[in-house]
């Protein structure tokens, strides 16, 4: 039976309801907060209670389902069902002309664990007694539970992911992005291994009530679902680890206490890790796409900015130290890993002592994200080294281009595909449009050697100017032009062919940063090098900051006063922005620009791919019709549709999240903190760079020798402290910094205050 309350207001009409419908005469009824439904607290003389409200009416069976739990439970922590006078626990009942769904709950008393002071002793209690919940939950099921299909439910995780582009923050949009894609490799897999159940499935900070350290009720049972029982825990880790300095320590208080009533699986908690992040992306998914569908509803999003601020936090802990974690705190065994000896010692069965190890004390790396690495141990690592994951380690957009693309095709360029044409246009859009043509390989060392064939060829010259201390590369062209490996004492010397200038430093070198003139003497002392050559030139290549010689930048306007000599001689410039180039430098895209010149040949490699093997020559016609009247250029995988995808999606991410710019005020902020430091310790003789292109150098103070045992001892200790930076320099007395461009400023600091911690104790 309807019945029709009509032409009251809500207040009158309430009071109406209740009394006919209830027998119940109210004396206060105010309206509270809701996700998606209208409810009202309700206050007799003696007595208090929650109407709830719905206008879809499709919900009807599902709304009763969740009643009959409430019926099944029975018991003070939850809330009980009032009947209807009519016997009824739920009702249609027309009000105003349309119809809604009613029913009346009993009201729990309560502090919310949001409004509390939570103690060791709460999340006890607060595991206790949802393992209580859970355990008698689990043999009740019901019809309409059972296929119900909420986007709260984390099976159902795509649908929270359709609403990614609708997040503003691409920091945010980031990392949710990361730890969806996380969970379709970690977790989804074994969802057929994973224990189901009905389950609350909002254990959130305001569903859940206190009465001094013990619950006093857990209400709110809208979201009930049938889904993986770990859920429900996750669900509670989540919201307990809320503005906590140690998550770990209180996600692993709430696991003890709810393994006590209800023991876990083994599978369960090890995917607990990705579990406990994806619903907090799907917290901040969910609640941003309805914050924007009804934005007067402010309950919507009070969850949004501390599970944002978790997921931060939640990503520098290693997934497998959380794993073990979690298994030993409920006394599962955990995995035994191999120690560092048996890998070296196997390592030795297959390769040399010439691949060599970082760090006395190498590192058995496991995972990666953005700006972090987790060894096998549980360490993480604050990666302030490794240039090569450009926009960051396992970017889900980089990973899901290499994926997809997987998926559907990879081969050769013997083949028409719209991806490499897709590629080259973007790549080259990014260049002068003296620069129009593209030569894909698989490395910055072929693209150094293929750029040496080029020159050659279009030239008929032979000889190649080359920067003392400089590296292009490990194929034996790349090796005869790199003056660090020739050179290098087990190295095979300078060959005829090559000419080496004087590394144009203004800080070790002849002329001084001080000297404004100090790039046209260096190019003026090289052209007297060139002068004394009786051979025609094929090529100069040069980086415009030189990595293995330390991290040094050219003398300004070095290359502007030596291109047009080698052009002259007949040769070609190169620039090779294998490492300077796709906006690391900060202010400028590629180094070369930094000069302002325009070279005739660049060299490209390792951050194209984000650490896929891709690298290019970019040239211009001249060169490249000269180029195509030799023997035909083939590259078995350069250029495939893998590579040309992944290349993609790295300039797109560059755009996406301006990282250019982050390079530029990040780099800038970072240097200028290195300098302050400097002025604090004089064995740091130097500090230069350009955006996330950093070297610190060290030296003796007393006769500036360079100090390699410092910056070794140096680097060494900042990896006992959970920070990566490398070595550099023809004596190696020169730290590295070339990290992520998703650094940030709070990372630039937490390194520059280590570096700090540590000189303190070795000067």
């Amino acid at each position: 039976m309807l019945y029709n309350y009509s032409f009251l207001n809500i207040s009158n009409l309430m009071k109406k309801l209740l009394s006919e419908q209830f027998g119940i005469s109210p004396k206060e009824i105010t309206k509270i907060n809701g996700y998606d439904n209208l409810n009202y607290l309700v206050k007799t003389d003696s007595r208090k209670y929650i109407l709830k409200t719905y206008e879809d009416l499709s919900l009807i069976n599902l709304i009763q389902a969740e009643t009959n739990a409430l019926l099944f439970l029975k018991n003070k922590l939850y809330p009980k069902p009032i009947p209807f006078l009519s016997g009824e626990n739920v009702k249609i009942i027309k009000t105003n002309g349309s119809l809604k769904i009613f029913r009346l709950l009993s009201f729990l008393e309560g502090k919310f664990l949001g409004e509390i002071n939570q103690t060791k002793e709460t999340i006890i209690s607060f595991g206790k007694s949802l393992a209580k919940l859970n355990k008698k939950l689990i043999d009740w099921g019901d019809i309409h539970i059972k296929s119900r299909e909420s986007e709260w439910d984390m099976r159902q995780y795509f649908v929270s992911k359709s609403y990614l582009n609708e997040i503003s923050c691409k920091k945010t949009r980031k990392i949710i992005h990361y730890y969806m894609n996380q969970y379709e490799s970690n977790v989804v897999p074994y969802f057929l291994k994973l224990r189901k159940s009905t389950i609350h499935n909002d254990a959130n900070n305001w569903n859940i009530l206190f009465n001094e350290n013990e619950v006093s009720g857990i209400i709110d049972f809208g979201d009930i679902s049938y889904s993986h029982l770990i859920n429900e825990l996750a669900i509670a880790i989540s919201y307990t680890c809320f503005n906590k300095e140690n998550p770990l320590e209180w996600a692993i208080t709430l696991l003890q206490s709810y393994n006590e009533i209800l023991p876990l699986k083994i599978k369960e908690v090890e995917v607990l890790y990705y579990t406990v992040a994806m619903r907090l992306c799907i917290s901040i998914s969910n609640s941003n796409h309805y914050q924007k569908l009804n934005p007067e509803n402010k309950y919507i999003s009070i969850s949004q900015k501390p599970a944002i601020d978790l997921l931060w936090k939640w990503i520098k802990i290693n997934p497998i130290k959380a794993e073990n974690k979690f298994k030993e705190a409920i006394g599962m065994k955990v995995e035994k890993i191999k120690s560092l000896k048996q890998m070296i010692s196997k390592r030795k069965n297959y390769f040399t002592k010439n691949l060599s190890l970082s760090y006395d004390k190498p590192i058995l790396m496991k995972k990666a994200a953005f700006q972090y690495m987790y060894d096998s141990y549980g360490n993480t690592y604050l990666d302030a080294y490794n240039n090569i994951p450009h926009v960051g380690h396992s970017h889900p957009l980089v990973v899901e281009a290499s994926q997809e693309q997987s998926a559907v095709l990879n081969t050769n360029t013997r083949y028409l595909y719209e991806s490499i044409e897709e590629y080259s246009e973007k790549l080259i859009s990014l260049f002068p449009k003296e620069l129009n043509k593209v030569f894909f390989v698989n490395s910055g060392s072929e693209a150094s050697d293929l750029a040496i064939r080029m020159a050659r060829y279009h030239t008929k010259n032979e000889s190649v100017v080359v920067i003392e201390n400089g590296y292009h590369g490990h194929t034996q062209t790349g090796i005869d032009i790199s003056d660090y490996k020739f050179n290098n004492k087990k190295g095979t010397g300078q060959k005829d062919y090559i000419l080496k200038l004087d590394i144009p430093d203004t800080f070790n070198g002849k002329y001084k940063s001080e000297d404004k003139d100090a790039g046209f003497k260096y190019a003026k002392d090289a052209l007297k090098i060139l002068n004394k050559n009786e051979d025609s030139i094929a090529a100069f290549i040069c980086e415009p900051i030189l990595s293995c010689a330390g991290q040094v930048p050219l003398a300004s306007n070095y290359l502007k006063n030596l291109y047009p000599s080698i052009r002259e001689k007949g040769g070609v410039c190169i620039s090779d922005e294998v490492q300077t180039g796709f906006g690391r430098l900060g202010k400028c895209f590629w180094g070369y620009e930094s000069q302002d010149v325009i070279p005739d040949i660049v060299v490209l490699g390792k951050p194209m791919g984000n650490g896929h093997p891709i690298g290019a020559v970019i040239t211009n016609s001249e060169i490249a019709n000269s180029f195509s009247k030799g023997v035909e250029f083939f590259s078995s995988f350069g250029g495939n549709p893998i590579s040309c995808k992944i290349g993609i999606s790295v300039l797109d991410v560059i755009k996406m999240e301006n990282l250019q710019k982050n390079s530029e005020e990040v780099g800038s902020y970072y240097i200028k903190q290195l300098i302050d430091l400097k002025e604090k310790y004089p064995s740091i003789s130097d500090v230069r760079g350009s955006g996330l292109f950093i070297g610190i150098e060290f030296s003796n103070p007393k006769n500036m020798t360079p100090d390699s045992k410092k910056a070794e001892l140096l680097k060494n200790e900042l990896k006992n402290n959970g920070i990566l930076v490398g070595t550099d320099g023809p004596y190696n007395n020169v730290i590295k910094s070339k990290p992520p461009l998703c650094f940030s400023k709070k990372n630039a600091k937490e390194v520059v205050e280590k570096i700090d911690m540590i000189l303190k104790k070795i000067n």
